[in-house]
């Protein structure tokens, strides 16, 4: 398995395994111009040429970057997977010099076993609130905020 910074060639792939999980409301989906307008935040699994698993780290201020679209593959769980993913964003914020990095997210046990801590979204800055005018489910957000510094 090989974690790389995503292709355009994956994108549909990336969009149909994120939404596999926002059908059962795990996560939020993501839209195909979504995708390809934030390529450069993506980064995936492969294995024998199958996307197995993907995340995201946009950089949203100076010192704040959020983890986005953490998602592998039902078969492909359990492998560790889903923590060399997030172990690369965190790396590649902290090659960016980025501080904090915070992720919404309805699988917080992941992310606390990994040194993130829970946080009230209101200590969020007002900065992240834009992507959440677009959200479905704004203003009744259900998910949990979590933050790790770096």
């Amino acid at each position: 398995m090989k974690i790389r910074k995503a292709k355009i060639s994956d994108i549909r792939e990336v969009q149909r395994l994120i939404n596999e999980f926002a059908k059962k409301e795990e996560m939020l989906p993501r839209s195909l111009n979504d995708l390809y307008e934030s390529i450069r935040d993506l980064f995936v699994c492969e294995d024998r040429g199958r996307i197995k698993g993907v995340s995201a780290l946009h950089i949203l201020w100076d010192d704040l970057a959020e983890i986005r679209s953490l998602a592998v593959a039902e078969g492909s769980r359990g492998k560790g997977i889903g923590n060399r993913l997030l172990k690369i964003c965190l790396k590649e914020a902290k090659g960016l010099g980025i501080k904090r990095v915070f992720a919404l997210t309805y699988q917080p046990e992941f992310f606390l076993k990994n040194g993130f801590k829970a946080i009230d979204k209101s200590k969020l800055p007002q900065k992240i609130w834009g992507d959440c005018l677009r959200c479905p489910r704004f203003p009744e957000c259900d998910e949990d905020a979590v933050i790790i510094e770096i």
